[in-house]
């Protein structure tokens, strides 16, 4: 089980991880400041395994593949929200994180999450369950290989 970290709506990219901590290749770097103009409790909150819980319009603003990243390397194991910016949700898929689309409404802080993502199910506190929407296969491959570029390892030639 995951416990769940809420927060609102059209959280930015910029409230993920500021443009100022973005020019580095170091994963720990992006962790360390992680949605910290957001929650500066965040890194104190979050343990390995926990699911970002949002509203709409998760990621909005730039296209920085940062964003992702951090939330990965702080130990985000899934985002689910009602809704994604386009480029956020397809980064956080090439760099392995699940984004579930889904009615968050009755997810509170600390519910405790289960993901099956092969059924789209969330079953929150082991009673309620929340139907996500079905992630294509070629999504299903990525996540589960970690990532495009894991993936594109294990594929080698292989053409869409």
């Amino acid at each position: 089980m995951s416990k769940a970290l809420v927060y609102g709506d059209s959280i930015n990219t910029d409230l993920v991880i500021a443009g100022k901590y973005t020019k580095t290749l170091n994963f720990q770097d992006l962790a360390d400041h992680c949605m910290e103009d957001l929650d500066p409790r965040f890194r104190e909150k979050v343990r390995p395994g926990d699911v970002l819980v949002a509203g709409c319009n998760f990621g909005c603003g730039s296209s920085r593949e940062q964003a992702p990243l951090a939330l990965k390397y702080s130990g985000i194991s899934a985002i689910l929200a009602k809704s994604f910016a386009r480029i956020f949700y397809r980064n956080a898929i090439n760099v392995g994180i699940p984004a579930l689309i889904c009615d968050t409404s009755s997810i509170r802080e600390s519910d405790e999450i289960r993901i099956d993502m092969d059924r789209g199910i969330v079953t929150v506190n082991g009673e309620r369950e929340i139907k996500c929407q079905a992630l294509s296969p070629i999504m299903q491959s990525i996540l589960h290989s970690g990532g495009l570029v894991e993936f594109l390892k294990e594929k080698g030639d292989f053409t869409l």
